[in-house]
């Protein structure tokens, strides 16, 4: 393998700092690409919101971040670092064990001054297109413009996808809704309750997201209605909130703003708010139909990180969910940057498909939809990853 690759790093939030520094550290030349003017990729608050609430329509105006404006973490901050370089306490900053948003990328920006990664950024590029040259696997044409319509191509040798998966919101086919009059978001877009005051709204999902901007929107809104599609939920009023309640799944709604349960309640509802979660979504990514994604599966990727057939060339950080998420990242770039830099070879292409399949096999076999390929709270002895980054340490610190 020559020396240095040249690698293209798409995306200046976390999984792009730290594989920027990872990359940097294995003597590789890195340029990290951000469509923005500033790092920190989701954990930058924005008050804009896209053009289309739902975010439904393809030619919308997209704003990145999905950040509501009370966000807090929902790990502590002790689990919010890296593993040389801890999430640390600042006297006048934000001393809660889940800080706010803000404390994070204070942090973020610390990290990326500290290890002079903003010098790698090109701020204000977005990628629009990759895609391999003809007939080589290690040579890359990048694709980037500005706002102005300044536009680039260039060459790398490999290229790593760290553009986060916050973008695009999922949002499920409800019977009737193309009729049904009241306003529709996804959470993507809610910042502040007070658009919902004395609404009636319907809250569609029950994960973190839901349960916060549920309670939140709750102090200035008429009711709450909060809808799971968990087989254990009964239409009941909420304990300890005089306005919210739970139901099963959303039905079906009608042109009277009626929204039925298929607990056999309903409501006359304002507003439907999906937090119903996001899709992968790689625009600029062209690999021939090499990968692709299914119901949200990114596939097929080698311990969700290298498609085997492109490996070890093209890579992607922070697809995993239900993880310890900044150690997560970061175990994943260490691993990328000592394979792009030759310390650490991966197994065969058929060794890395063999894998795939039979890690597909075993999540179908457990019971687990599709859509949850890159959840890591089962099986997959809870990521042999982490074991495996971490014997590739200990060797690469000897």
């Amino acid at each position: 393998m020559s020396h240095p690759v040249r690698v293209a790093v798409i995306g200046a939030g976390v999984a792009g700092l730290a594989v920027a520094r990872e990359l940097r550290r294995e003597g590789l030349d890195v340029v990290v690409f951000e469509k923005s003017h500033h790092l920190g990729g989701t954990w930058r608050y924005d008050q804009r919101i896209d053009s289309d609430p739902v975010g439904s329509d393809p030619n919308r105006e997209v704003v990145h971040t999905s950040l509501y404006r009370s966000l807090r973490t929902n790990l502590p901050r002790q689990l919010m670092g890296f593993l040389d370089y801890p999430f640390p306490d600042r006297p006048d900053g934000d001393s809660r064990t889940f800080p706010g948003h803000e404390e994070v990328l204070w942090f973020l920006n610390k990290f990326a001054d500290e290890f002079g990664l903003v010098g790698l950024i090109r701020f204000g590029w977005e990628v629009v297109r990759v895609e391999r040259v003809s007939g080589r696997s290690d040579s890359w044409v990048v694709e980037s413009s500005t706002c102005d319509s300044v536009l680039s191509r260039e060459i790398f040798g490999a290229v790593v996808v760290c553009s986060g998966h916050f973008t695009q919101p999922r949002v499920p086919t409800i019977p009737g809704i193309e009729k049904w009059p009241g306003y529709q978001i996804h959470s993507h877009n809610y910042r502040v309750p007070e658009p919902f005051r004395d609404q009636v709204v319907v809250v569609i999902g029950f994960a973190s997201s839901a349960t916060d901007i549920s309670i939140e929107i709750s102090k200035v809104a008429k009711e709450v209605h909060i809808a799971t599609r968990s087989p254990d939920v009964k239409a009941v009023k909420l304990a300890n909130h005089d306005n919210m309640w739970q139901h099963k799944m959303v039905k079906c709604v009608s042109e009277d703003r009626l929204v039925a349960f298929d607990d056999g309640s309903s409501v006359y509802a304002d507003v439907i708010l999906y937090c119903t979660g996001y899709k992968h979504h790689y625009p600029f990514l062209e690999t021939n139909g090499i990968v692709t994604i299914e119901d949200n599966r990114v596939g097929p990727l080698y311990k969700h990180v290298f498609p085997p057939a492109l490996a070890p060339w093209l890579s992607f950080i922070g697809i995993t969910e239900k993880d310890i998420i900044f150690e997560m990242m970061e175990l994943q770039c260490k691993w990328v940057a000592r394979v792009l830099s030759g310390k650490v070879l991966l197994p065969t292409e058929k060794e890395m498909m063999d894998y795939v399949e039979e890690y597909y096999q075993q999540i179908e076999k457990d019971g687990f939809p599709r859509h949850m390929t890159h959840y890591l709270h089962f099986k997959e002895e809870n990521n042999p990853l982490v074991t495996r980054v971490g014997r590739l340490e200990q060797v690469c610190s000897e």
